[in-house]
């Protein structure tokens, strides 16, 4: 029985092939909704020991972002701290999609002015733990 095989990359130090064949299956069973996918994703992450956060507005989710960023930088803000450390660093008017992902990629460190006058440096993201094991 003869293999055909689809060439993908060839050069002269190694050759990529590869074999698909059409699964037997048609029909729904080979098609998983957005709503399943969506569901196993979050299934997989809390099994990692990541927590279930039920958010169904902004202010929720502007809530947990606060939430989350006081317990990475080991820092309660005030109100009016986190209003304008919110609204000045996080969810600036200026700058489009690209300029917001360099803030989480390159310049994931932002400074808090802080009410009593001094400056603060918050984590946006912990880079050194990313991969740390969530369960305790």
């Amino acid at each position: 029985m003869t293999q055909n095989y689809d060439l993908i990359s060839e050069n002269t130090e190694s050759t990529v092939v590869a074999q698909w064949e059409r699964p037997q299956v048609v029909g729904e069973e080979c098609y998983q909704s957005e709503a399943a996918l969506e569901a196993h994703l979050i299934d997989k992450l809390e099994a990692q020991g990541y927590e279930r956060a039920d958010i169904t507005t902004e202010a929720e989710l502007i809530a947990n972002l606060r939430k989350q960023l006081e317990a990475l930088n080991s820092y309660q803000f005030t109100d009016h701290e986190w209003e304008v450390f919110f609204k000045g660093e996080i969810a600036t008017e200026q700058g489009g999609i690209e300029e917001k992902a360099n803030t989480i990629q390159k310049d994931c460190i932002k400074t808090l002015h802080r009410d009593d006058g001094t400056d603060m440096n918050i984590r946006l993201i912990d880079k050194h733990n990313i991969h740390a094991n969530r369960t305790q």
